[in-house]
């Protein structure tokens, strides 16, 4: 009876490791090649959390910079450079949208990105007009890289480091201590999360890493959900994008929730989306790389993935400031263009044309070190200008959103 027993269990266990031995070779079969990286590239990070990377196109010897964007649905090149590398160009009936305009544009075929050890083909890329983009941030733009880039590849953007690795599909480890969303693309990534302020909302807005602010609200879901009270207070202000710019309102979010994230007192722009960029009410509005830049993230479209980990920036403070000046980089001049009526730079006494020199006696010669002195909020400083080949001083009193 115990030899038949033994027996038994013996042919028990044969059988169940037969059962086992099947099923793992099912699931061999159906195991993913692990993701490989191919390249590592460093980027610099400019105010707002807008991200340049440099690359070449081709065979070409120049070096080019793009900004790395998924808010943009392919692959771009600002048109002067499609013309001083004399690439071919061909009429398309497509349009594209941006927060002041719409706008027809040509393509170019058939092109080859390259960065460190890894190129990527067969690229089609639209062309438009970033010379508004390249005096905001004083860089010439050649181009933006969004989606068609993306869906090739897993992208982690790590902002403690100011670099991005890019992994072959296949199975990635994600870094623990972080929070995994599957976005919807369309083909821009959109995801859901809270707002509270006079209440709690829940919509869903599209991950933008290519839009330097923290968030821009449709003025229609503003609006229809009564996000706010109707005695809040908005300043004017102005934002620069795809057909030119645009007036929008300034205001705070008392609390934005993005999955186990809570972020206080979140400053946001409202504006009138009249091209239907953000496609509302399927989407609000934009998560901007502000925001986002307070995470290293891992983009993984091909699986449908984003991953956050909050980084050493997670606890910077937001910028409170505001002036009501258009500031851009012109002829290597940083000029005032824009003033918006009874803020802060029109009752300093600016004029359109003034070119700053320097900011509480700091000498400054690009439009990025001058917007950062301006993120002062709350105090008051002295700006140097030129004005018809005269020097004057202006005490510019900075506004801080906080005191409504």
């Amino acid at each position: 009876m115990q030899i038949m027993n033994k027996l038994i269990r013996v042919i028990a266990m044969c059988g169940l490791l037969c059962i086992n031995s099947s099923g793992t070779d099912a699931q061999v079969a159906s195991v993913k090649t692990p993701a490989k990286l191919l390249t590592t590239c460093h980027f610099v990070l400019l105010s707002g959390g807008i991200i340049l990377l440099r690359a070449t196109v081709d065979d070409k010897d120049d070096s080019l910079t793009f900004i790395l964007d998924t808010g943009c649905g392919g692959i771009s090149f600002d048109s002067a450079t499609v013309e001083r590398l004399g690439f071919l160009k061909k009429k398309s009936n497509k349009t594209i949208k941006g927060i002041a305009g719409t706008r027809k544009i040509d393509f170019t075929y058939n092109h080859r990105l390259n960065l460190p050890k890894l190129t990527v083909d067969s690229l089609n890329f639209h062309i438009n007009d970033y010379d508004l983009l390249t005096s905001v941030y004083g860089v010439k733009i050649d181009g933006v890289i969004g989606y068609s880039f993306f869906k090739r590849y897993i992208v982690r953007i790590d902002y403690d480091q100011q670099q991005i690795e890019v992994y072959s599909k296949g199975t990635f480890k994600y870094p623990s201590g972080g929070y995994l969303i599957r976005p919807y693309l369309s083909p821009l990534p959109t995801n859901e999360l809270y707002l509270n302020d006079s209440r709690n909302i829940l919509s869903s807005f599209i991950f933008d890493t290519g839009a330097g602010l923290n968030m821009l609200l449709s003025n229609d879901f503003v609006k229809d959900s009564a996000l706010f009270k109707k005695r809040r207070k908005f300043f004017i202000t102005q934002g620069e994008g795809i057909g030119g710019k645009k007036l929008m309102k300034l205001s705070i979010v008392k609390l934005v929730h993005l999955g186990p994230y809570r972020f206080r007192k979140v400053p946001v722009y409202v504006f009138d989306d009249v091209f239907n960029v953000t496609s509302y009410p399927s989407y609000s509005g934009v998560i901007g790389n502000d925001l986002l830049r307070r995470f290293n993230l891992t983009i993984n479209y091909p699986e449908g993935i984003i991953h956050l980990k909050p980084n050493k920036h997670y606890l910077d403070s937001f910028n409170y400031s505001y002036t009501g000046l258009g500031i851009y980089e012109l002829d290597g001049d940083v000029r005032v263009m824009d003033i918006v009526p009874n803020s802060p730079g029109d009752k300093a006494g600016f004029k359109p044309g003034d070119i700053i020199l320097s900011v509480d006696k700091l000498v400054l010669k690009e439009v990025q070190a001058v917007k950062v002195a301006l993120q002062n909020a709350g105090n008051t400083v002295n700006v140097t200008i030129m004005r018809d080949k005269q020097l004057l001083q202006l005490e510019l009193k900075i506004k801080n959103i906080l005191n409504r």
